[in-house]
């Protein structure tokens, strides 16, 4: 019997912002583990903006079994403080595609209304299997599709990053 292929295609920004607009941060290693468990994702793809000096986390995140996407990022000044953009959408939605003959069904990681199109056409393909939302604050585009909705809140307690704790006396 054939294994299903799952592949899950990650918005990093989207998934990591809405965690921390929750009150609490992400362990990608952990979710990673998650997916694989939970779902049988055998790929997972996190779309990210490249930073320089950021290499540490890159390495971090491809060690943890993430294959990244990488997205050139703009600097911009808005007023005296420095934000860095890299909206991944389009590279999201086309690498879904590009890859579409070699996976059976995806998982969508994003809140964004702007992967409806992509939602939809998933959907309409039989290759939906679940759109994970950082919290339960989505867009209202991805409504028509509640019954793929989990919310990362749901299972918090298993991919929460705790950290370490400094046991080192000053």
């Amino acid at each position: 019997m054939k294994r299903t292929k799952i592949y899950a295609f990650i918005d990093s920004q989207n998934l990591d912002l809405g965690v921390k607009n929750a009150g609490w941060n992400l362990d990608f290693k952990k979710f990673r583990v998650y997916l694989e468990d939970k779902y049988n994702v055998s790929k997972a793809y996190l779309f990210i903006g490249h930073v320089p000096g950021n290499e540490k986390l890159y390495t971090f995140l491809q060690e943890a079994g993430y294959i990244l996407i990488f997205k050139p990022t703009l600097e911009f000044s808005k007023g005296k403080r420095k934000t860095v953009k890299g909206n991944v959408d389009a590279e999201l939605v086309l690498h879904t595609m590009i890859l579409f003959g070699e996976y059976d069904k995806a998982i969508i990681v994003t809140g964004d209304g702007d992967f409806y199109c992509l939602v939809e056409y998933l959907e309409d393909s039989d290759k939906l299997v679940k759109i994970i939302t950082p919290n339960h604050k989505y867009s209202s585009l991805l409504r028509k599709y509640a019954e793929y909705i989990t919310s990362v809140q749901q299972f918090r307690e298993k991919v929460e990053y705790r950290g370490k704790r400094n046991t080192k006396k000053k």
